[in-house]
């Protein structure tokens, strides 16, 4: 077999597993969203407990869960044993990963674990295992093979807890009633948090950079309007100063290519109507999903008065690091 055709196999294998465990999805999914946003609303914590390949995982899924507002720390099993239960608090919800449901170091934590005033839910695949047993929820994990030729490296069943743990998260979120906005408060730096707490005003070109001209204009005399600007579309605005369309560098091409007389032609009968457009107050989170759906270069940003004060061209994203 070669390289691609096994990677393509592994794909397939760990695309089969998550099908498995998605089918095994139950009432014990909901019950552990329960404890979870129960003890986050009464501001308890989520551990997440595992050993090996499945430490790994719960340190992304702790992640997650903190990022989105659940409160979540990583605890080394063998750590706990030596004093880092400190972090352990009555009230906390304890999410223990074991595939096997019989790690050794693991299984040594739950009695200590047991003495506080908490909650266990399980990611783990037998249910009839040790960890299993000590748990108050048990989400089945299990899948019908890894990855591995032996069978035997955590493979398909680590992707399965890791996107177990994604399910979790995001459905606790959506329990917890978490918002665009509350997002930012835990993302304030790189692209996502400058997309989210930035405004479109504050991002848009604006003054003599944003190219207006109305409708009666010739286009001749618009191209110079757009030169000036260093702009490539212009807003199109009646007596009023109401946006009623767009005029923009591909549309003075389409049009030169079967039309000689362009140049004389006045803005309203060769513009583009019903111009897609942001508002200013608007989050650049929402401008940013504007370009992505719309595959535009140049988008219009109006104001309540629904008159066109600013341009964003999506050649500016890239520098004011929103993308």
């Amino acid at each position: 077999m070669n390289r691609l055709a096994r990677a393509r196999e592994v794909f397939d294998i760990e695309i089969a597993a998550l099908k498995a465990v998605r089918t095994q999805l139950d009432g014990a999914f909901s019950a552990a969203v329960a404890l979870v946003t129960t003890a986050v609303a009464q501001r308890g914590k989520v551990i997440i407990v595992g050993i090996g390949k499945s430490g790994n995982v719960g340190r992304k899924i702790s992640a997650t869960l903190t990022s989105t507002g659940s409160t979540s720390v990583l605890l080394n099993s063998v750590d706990a044993l030596h004093g880092d239960l400190g972090i352990v608090s009555d009230g906390d919800v304890i999410l223990a990963l074991s595939y096997s449901g019989e790690s050794e170091e693991l299984l040594n934590l739950i009695p200590a674990l047991k003495r506080f005033d908490v909650k266990i839910i399980s990611f783990t695949g037998p249910a009839k295992s040790t960890l299993a047993r000590y748990s108050d929820v048990v989400v089945n994990v299990c899948v019908p093979k890894e990855a591995c030729p032996f069978n035997l490296a955590p493979t398909a069943s680590t992707t399965a807890m890791l996107v177990m743990g994604d399910a979790l998260a995001m459905a606790v979120l959506q329990a917890r009633g978490f918002k665009q906005s509350d997002f930012a408060k835990y993302h304030p730096s790189g692209a996502i948090g400058r997309a989210l707490l930035v405004q479109v005003k504050d991002i848009m070109r604006s003054g003599a950079r944003n190219a207006v001209a109305s409708q009666r204009l010739k286009v001749r005399d618009a191209l110079m309007v757009m030169t000036k600007a260093k702009s490539g579309s212009l807003s199109v605005v009646d007596e009023r100063g109401k946006l009623v369309g767009v005029f923009t560098d591909g549309d003075f091409r389409r049009h030169m290519g079967c039309d000689t007389e362009l140049l004389s032609k006045l803005l309203e009968n060769v513009m583009t109507k019903n111009p897609i457009y942001v508002l200013d107050e608007a989050l650049a989170a929402e401008a940013l999903k504007v370009f992505k759906d719309r595959n535009i270069d140049d988008l219009i940003v109006m104001n309540s008065r629904m008159q066109p004060v600013g341009l964003i061209d999506s050649q500016d994203l890239p520098k004011l690091k929103l993308m």
